[in-house]
């Protein structure tokens, strides 16, 4: 079955962090913290066909351990006790990612993969593992589905099922996981309803 995966990260931050661009002096480096993906079939009923997810522990250019900011982990509610359990490096991070995908095309609402790869990478020193020619803005989807410019710019991707009164499963903001999936429900609908074409995804 022909697949899309969509995917969303997490990334390090304090209280105003976004609306400086991250360049304050106390900001630490926009890297990813958490990594979600939803896999969507895009033949038969358009089934979600698995989910994924992995935690990471975010290393600063020096490859020291950054300490979480309160505001981040109220925000997201990924705490210092999670990362010690279950974070990994940020390359076997991708490394599942790209398994997960199986060679599908990646989408994000946005474009995660200027973080995920460009940023992440960097400053951790490693090889970007998967190209940018595997990667898209499903923001894109949307514009070809109908959804008003002015809608999207105030629609943050947590909310879209929200927007078009999808009937999901409770999902939570700042979760990459659930944020993705808050995507994938809604593309699936789209394409249920007609508005959305499946070959829309293999366009370039």
């Amino acid at each position: 079955m022909k697949t899309a995966i969509i995917f969303d990260c997490e990334f390090l931050c304090l209280e105003g962090s976004q609306r400086r661009f991250w360049c304050a002096a106390h900001d630490p480096d926009p890297i990813i913290a958490r990594i979600g993906a939803a896999r969507l079939g895009l033949e038969g009923d358009f089934p979600v066909l698995g989910t994924h997810k992995a935690y990471i522990r975010p290393v600063d250019r020096f490859g020291e351990r950054y300490t979480l900011d309160p505001f981040f982990i109220g925000l997201t509610g990924i705490t210092e006790e999670i990362i010690e359990a279950e974070g990994v490096a940020l390359k076997e991070a991708l490394a599942g990612v790209d398994q997960f995908s199986a060679g599908a095309r990646l989408w994000s609402w946005g474009k995660d993969e200027l973080n995920m790869i460009a940023i992440s990478c960097y400053v951790a020193g490693i090889r970007p593992p998967i190209p940018a020619t595997r990667f898209d803005n499903a923001v894109k989807l949307l514009i070809a589905a109908g959804m008003p410019i002015e809608d999207l710019a105030r629609t943050p991707c947590n909310k879209l099922a929200d927007y078009y009164g999808v009937e999901h499963p409770p999902v939570q903001g700042h979760d990459a996981l659930d944020d993705a999936l808050s995507v994938t429900y809604t593309l699936q609908h789209l394409i249920k309803t007609g508005k959305l074409r499946p070959e829309t995804f293999g366009r370039p």
